[in-house]
């Protein structure tokens, strides 16, 4: 067996674990009259057993990687993604050992399958870096912000299961409705995992010209038919889909055509699903979280916040802009990542003033939490997908 798909296996394995620690997690949040209980243990033992079993491979699949690439494995999306899928197991992993809470691990190892299934939907081939990327502030820059983001994650499992347990889903309230906008917009995650390997498996390709927002004339291959077509697109295969509409230069075409494929099949895939429960996801999940401590997992958001802020701040602004002014010459450009990265930097800033100053506890910092999560998926998301930017290399 090569490094490579050594590699490959051992990702395969940690994924498997992660779905097994998930089951025991949910036998021991649902096996004891509270979260941690006596009559749980046993469980919650298996479980977080499985978990580091999991973890480790993971761990295996980025060093194999490493050492294969000769260059840290962060340096495109399927790459990221699962580094950052990986970070959020061991920053829970982390969590739990402090407060031995397994209903974070029913609600965040689900989140890190997610992230991990969405990562192999990305071309996984190691490539030669390009001269923009080979700089050791690769390693440092990224990986020190995804474990920043990871722990901030972490804070947003806290706050979803504290808004589970605490907003009253049988009523038709405005936080009711907001938590249930959160399930569906997990369910479109799956909806991007089902459209990508559906249209995988039919080998479906269409192939393209279009001129870049530098003018130079490029070629473009659509693994899903086309919805837009890139700037100046001229369609090179005429059996397939035509493009709806062209798009701007500013915006990846052929990734918004991913996207809204995606949120057509999620959304499809969330109305059966509640046909078949009969009731909204929240309200069906709901149950899982009837012991959890309200007042621990509190505190679990808040110190999240508190150590995952400074990482991300360093890792995403500090030694982003040292990167910068060494690749670019200049320390800030305005480039739509850094944008956003600054953008969710303000978010946590104004969570801990809010929190230290005004007093924002329960309900109110668990929505923040949250909140703040959708913006560090919207940047994984929505901004390297759509937006083209000096960062879309990372696509």
């Amino acid at each position: 067996m090569s490094l490579i798909d050594l590699s490959s296996t051992l990702l395969f394995i940690a994924f498997i674990a992660y779905l097994v620690g998930t089951l025991f997690f949910g036998g021991a949040v649902k096996g004891g009259k509270q979260d941690a209980s006596v009559s749980n243990k046993k469980w919650g033992t298996i479980a977080i057993t499985v978990t580091i079993i999991g973890f480790i491979a993971n761990l295996g699949y980025f060093i194999t990687r490493w050492i294969y690439s000769g260059h840290a494995p962060v340096s495109n999306m399927f790459e990221f993604t699962t580094a950052f899928g990986m970070f959020v197991v061991g920053a829970f992993i982390l969590i739990y050992f402090i407060y031995k809470l397994p209903s974070l691990g029913l609600f965040a190892l689900p989140i890190a399958i997610l992230i991990i299934a969405y990562a192999s939907m990305f071309p996984k081939e190691v490539n030669p870096l390009i001269p923009a990327l080979k700089s050791y502030w690769l390693t440092i820059h990224v990986i020190t912000a995804a474990m920043g983001e990871s722990i901030l994650a972490i804070s947003a499992v806290a706050g979803l299961i504290y808004l589970m347990k605490s907003v009253d889903t049988q009523k038709r309230t405005k936080s009711s409705i907001w938590l249930e906008i959160v399930m569906y917009a997990g369910v479109l995650v799956l909806g991007f995992v089902i459209v990508t390997t559906t249209f995988k498996l039919m080998d479906y390709n269409a192939d393209f010209t279009y001129v870049d927002k530098n003018g130079a004339t490029q070629e473009i291959t659509y693994n899903t038919p086309a919805l837009f077509g890139m700037h100046e697109y001229e369609m090179k295969s005429p059996d397939k889909m035509k493009p709806l509409a062209a798009m701007p230069a500013l915006v990846n075409a052929k990734k918004l055509t991913t996207v809204v494929w995606s949120v057509l099949f999620g959304s499809i895939l969330y109305i059966i699903i509640r046909l078949i429960l009969r009731k909204s996801i929240s309200r069906a999940i709901q149950p899982l979280t009837k012991r959890v401590n309200m007042q621990l997992l509190d505190e679990v958001g808040y110190r999240s916040v508190l150590i995952g802020f400074p990482v991300f701040s360093l890792g995403a602004l500090v030694f982003a802009m040292i990167w910068a002014q060494e690749a670019w010459s200049r320390f800030w450009g305005w480039d739509p990542k850094e944008v956003w990265a600054l953008i969710t930097w303000l978010f946590y800033a104004a969570f801990l003033h809010l929190r230290l100053s005004k007093g924002w506890q329960g309900q109110k910092s668990a929505w923040l939490a949250v909140i703040g999560f959708v913006i560090i998926m919207f940047n994984l998301v929505a901004v390297n997908l759509i937006i083209a930017g000096l960062h879309s290399y990372a696509g």
